[in-house]
């Protein structure tokens, strides 16, 4: 199975693999629940192999790649932890 990071770099960087709308699962802790947000809200720097940030009601969260528990690929699920 690919890891979340495989996954990330091959939407990223295979033009034919990539294209479609991408969507990210993320589980918050508090909610207890996983929450959708489009893979381009996600920015993930350089060099960091641990987190991304993510805007989210006005405030920009440092989550951890093991939060991601699902990826939709045009609403179909293409990936799950």
């Amino acid at each position: 199975m690919e890891t979340i990071r495989e996954l990330l770099n091959r939407i990223r960087w295979d033009d034919s693999f990539g294209r479609g709308v991408f969507e990210v699962g993320i589980y918050d802790r508090v909610k207890d629940a996983v929450e959708f947000h489009r893979l381009e809200e996600l920015h993930v720097e350089p060099g960091n192999h641990f987190s991304f940030t993510i805007a989210v009601d006005g405030q920009v969260l440092a989550i951890p790649f093991h939060r991601i528990r699902e990826v939709r690929k045009n609403g179909a699920p293409l990936w799950r932890r």
